[in-house]
């Protein structure tokens, strides 16, 4: 996963990819402040998933939003939060013309609706 803003300072192979869901009614913010010339902080919706690469090391903090301020309501390690199964894992177990096609085939023909007979124009 490329990252255009606020790369990771060091390109070394201890990156991890990690996600984090709120699973809250409230907008939060997840900032990471431990890791040495980076900055990383993000806004994360309601029931959004915010997917990013980090430092095994960091810490995770989430202010969740109130009105006109935040409150640090928890910090997470980055590698709890680290994705185990890649896309080309996947691609390897089920064969990658499975994988693209199992996908497509599930898709349903678009249903026309019948407009009731008071709505038509004649």
């Amino acid at each position: 996963m490329t990252q255009v803003i606020d790369p990771l300072p060091r390109k070394d192979s201890d990156q991890i990819v990690c996600c984090y869901v709120n699973a809250t009614s409230k907008i939060q913010i997840a900032r990471i402040t431990n890791i040495p010339n980076w900055y990383f902080e993000r806004v994360v919706f309601p029931g959004q998933r915010l997917m990013f690469e980090s430092l095994p090391e960091a810490q995770l903090e989430i202010h969740t939003g109130m009105m006109a301020s935040a409150i640090l309501s928890d910090t997470i390690p980055c590698y709890r939060l680290r994705l185990h199964q890649s896309v080309s894992a996947s691609t390897h177990f089920l064969g990658e013309d499975e994988a693209f096609t199992s996908v497509s085939s599930h898709k349903e023909e678009p249903k026309m609706l019948e407009w009731p007979e008071a709505a038509k124009v004649s």
